[in-house]
């Protein structure tokens, strides 16, 4: 498709026609849901977590699909992408798969999956790209087991903090196309064609935000929400700056992070922390400070472009 409409078209024009049938094509297949999709069964220790119950669950399948599609559709794909484009799926359907199961997936097991799949990741990243890095106007070239290493860290975790976000109608979409974009912006030189690719995921985000927008008639589920992590921390690194995703993802990192943190202490240290702060954040602030779901929405998203603000300033220094 690439090849025939590059004849005709200019680039910008390729990744104005890929958006816009990104955008149409995830909202289509959204309005007209697979019978297949699961249900959400609620969630007990959620605040409002048993308002969920019944929606359809795991339309992040549906999101990966529609994004992967259009990118290799539209835009000019190397053997590189082509391997992200199969862990990101494998990413999704790991987190499909949880989402359809009776019974929930263990932490272990999960954590084994993202370990496995980020592994695989930083292989293909290390064997086509630098290992230098981006700080403060300066680059530094790390050593290639030391990056890989930092590598495997950063996606695991931006799996996870990304996954604990999704509590909240609307927020993780939010937040997420935020960040998407605003890696695409401050970093177009650096991403080129996967800055387009960015905005393309922006496009189908918004298309499901049509649907799970308080009050919400469909979940991105851990297909959509791990997937996503799995995208922006493969994205930050190719920015070639992924110190960044410390700012560009940091309500994603406080929201999901002091839980993960919190939990890891408690189960194999034994120390108990914040032990009067409910998590993720979201939760707390909806349940000791009386935040609606729509004001945690537009607060955390203000928050997270105040945050791009401060990492523009970084880069202009």
């Amino acid at each position: 498709m690439y090849q025939l409409l590059s004849h005709y078209i200019t680039s910008n024009q390729m990744v104005a026609v890929s958006v816009l049938f990104a955008f149409v094509a995830a909202f289509l297949c959204l309005r007209f849901p697979a019978s297949f999709l699961p249900e959400d069964q609620g969630r007990a220790y959620a605040v409002n977590g048993a308002k969920s119950k019944g929606k359809i669950r795991g339309v992040g399948l549906i999101l990966t699909v529609v994004f992967l599609l259009s990118t290799i559709l539209f835009l000019p794909v190397d053997r590189e992408y082509l391997v992200y484009c199969i862990l990101l799926f494998a990413m999704m359907l790991s987190g499909y798969l949880d989402d359809a199961a009776k019974n929930p997936w263990s932490d272990y097991k999960k954590g084994a999956i993202d370990l496995i799949l980020a592994i695989l990741t930083m292989w293909n990243f290390v064997n086509y790209n630098e290992t230098a890095i981006g700080l403060f106007g300066y680059h530094f070239v790390l050593p290639a087991a030391v990056y890989f290493v930092l590598g495997v860290v950063l996606i695991w975790v931006s799996i996870n903090v990304t996954n604990c976000t999704d509590g909240v109608d609307g927020l993780c979409a939010s937040v997420c196309c935020v960040t998407i974009t605003s890696f695409a912006v401050l970093f177009s030189d650096q991403l080129e064609n996967y800055g387009a690719a960015n905005l393309i995921f922006v496009a189908v985000l918004l298309a499901y935000l049509c649907f799970n927008s308080k009050p919400s008639s469909m979940l991105m589920g851990d297909a959509g929400s791990r997937a996503l992590g799995f995208y922006i921390a493969v994205i930050a690194m190719k920015s070639g700056h992924p110190f960044a995703y410390l700012l560009l993802a940091g309500v994603l990192i406080v929201d999901g992070g002091i839980g993960l943190v919190k939990i890891f202490l408690l189960r194999f240290l034994k120390i108990s922390i914040l032990k009067n702060t409910t998590t993720p954040l979201h939760d707390h602030v909806r349940k000791e400070k009386n935040w609606s779901d729509t004001q945690v929405v537009f607060r955390f998203s203000v928050i997270q472009i105040f945050l791009v603000l401060v990492m523009y300033l970084i880069l202009s220094l």
